[in-house]
């Protein structure tokens, strides 16, 4: 806190913008901190609050809102990129999406909060086809919502954030060896899950021509096509593969109950 705080001091609002506009974007910075560290620094008179503010709704609208257009051109492509840190990107992106088909707008103004939530957020706006002015006006309540709860947190407790920044100085060695030691063992978590959870990495596919061949062959009738398109990319119009039947990817333990078991089925998503 301490560094963070001279850093702030000399730099002011360029590293302010610089933190938040990074983890609006998607690299980890905790721009939590920042705004905290911005807040001690108001309470010291070393920046103005306005400013802050005004500072940190620039820089998270900005990534924000390239994330958005990026979502909106490239779809499931992006998030699936977002996704690639996930045990499983196929359920990270299945429970993403819907998340925001049932809450949409409440997700966009409480994301920020929510690590992870906070960068899928936009390109999900975007890639489900908001528009570009309901999504600039929610964003930007939750950014509000977000930037003045850790900026007044840092200047309501400025005097606590100091001492406490004082104590870990002379802690630091003990700091270091902890920080050390949940890295070690949160390694250790994702390997073990990883391990545990690759069977899933691997989801057989079939060529569309095998499968127009199957639908052509006597044992057509043993053939059952299952659409398990997102929310977002399936409607009650939407077009979809003659015959097939639509169930609800995000809850397919209860759908697969009312499947047919003498059929081999045939899933496709977007």
């Amino acid at each position: 806190m301490h560094d963070a705080i001279s850093l702030i001091s000399r730099h002011g609002y360029l590293v302010l913008f610089l933190a938040v506009l990074a983890e609006a974007i998607g690299l980890p910075v905790p721009a939590a901190l920042a705004l905290i560290t911005a807040g001690t620094a108001v309470a010291s008179h070393v920046l103005n609050g306005p400013m802050v503010l005004l500072v940190g709704l620039a820089a998270m609208l900005l990534g924000d809102s390239f994330l958005y257009w990026i979502g909106r051109k490239t779809g499931w492509a992006l998030l699936g990129f977002l996704c690639k840190l996930a045990i499983n990107p196929e359920t990270c992106i299945l429970r993403s999406a819907e998340s925001f088909y049932k809450r949409g707008k409440l997700t966009l103004v409480l994301a920020k909060f929510i690590p992870g939530v906070n960068t899928m957020a936009p390109p999900l706006a975007g890639s489900m086809k908001m528009s570009y002015g309901q999504f600039l006006s929610l964003d930007s309540a939750g950014t509000l919502l977000y930037l003045l709860a850790y900026a007044t947190l840092g200047f309501a407790f400025s005097d606590l954030l100091r001492a406490l920044a004082s104590g870990l100085q002379t802690a630091e060695r003990v700091v270091e060896l902890g920080v050390a030691i949940a890295f070690f063992v949160y390694v250790v978590y994702r390997v073990w899950l990883f391990s545990r959870n690759r069977i899933y990495r691997v989801v057989p596919r079939v060529q569309v021509a095998e499968l127009v061949r199957r639908l052509q062959s006597q044992d057509a009738d043993k053939v059952l096509i299952v659409d398990v398109r997102s929310h977002g990319y399936y409607d009650r119009g939407a077009a979809r593969i003659h015959g097939s039947v639509r169930i609800e990817p995000n809850n397919l333990k209860e759908e697969m109950k009312s499947l047919p078991r003498d059929k081999d089925i045939y899933v496709y998503c977007t």
